[in-house]
């Protein structure tokens, strides 16, 4: 395979389990500290989708769901290194291909500062804010 060459895949055999905990353990503000069994665990009840370049992983994005009524859109990422060439873009548009997630009513997600990455997809802004909760536990994985 092409090294510029971007492959997308659903297959969790492929993952870079210590990449992915690397990653959101030491660079993601959402998932600081978490551990790699937390990870391993969240990977195993999710849809995984891998970017990789050459074999080598160099994305992620992970959709918590029941496979027929809702989804949510998590711990996606691009390695620093390979910003800015698109790789999101196209992350984004294999997880919307994904015909189990074209089926559910609603798909959620929580960005501070990528909205652009995901406004081409369909997200919005949520229509009625008021009507979501949440049970926020920020420190969680630093806790132990």
């Amino acid at each position: 395979m092409n090294e510029d060459t971007l492959s997308l895949s659903t297959d969790k055999s492929l993952l870079d389990i210590g990449l992915i905990h690397a990653f959101l353990h030491d660079h993601a503000a959402w998932a600081k500290g978490i551990s790699r069994d937390t990870v391993e665990r969240a990977i195993a009840g999710s849809l995984c989708f891998g970017a990789y370049l050459g074999g080598r992983q160099v994305g992620f994005a992970r959709v918590v769901t029941d496979m027929a009524t809702f989804g949510y859109l998590c711990d996606v990422f691009v390695v620093p290194e390979c910003r800015g060439r698109g790789y999101a873009r196209r992350l984004m548009e294999r997880v919307a291909e994904e015909p189990a997630l074209g089926r559910l009513r609603r798909i959620v997600l929580v960005t501070s500062n990528a909205h652009g990455v995901y406004l081409p997809f369909g997200f919005a802004a949520l229509e009625h804010p008021e009507r979501y909760m949440e049970l926020h536990r920020p420190d969680i994985y630093r806790a132990g």
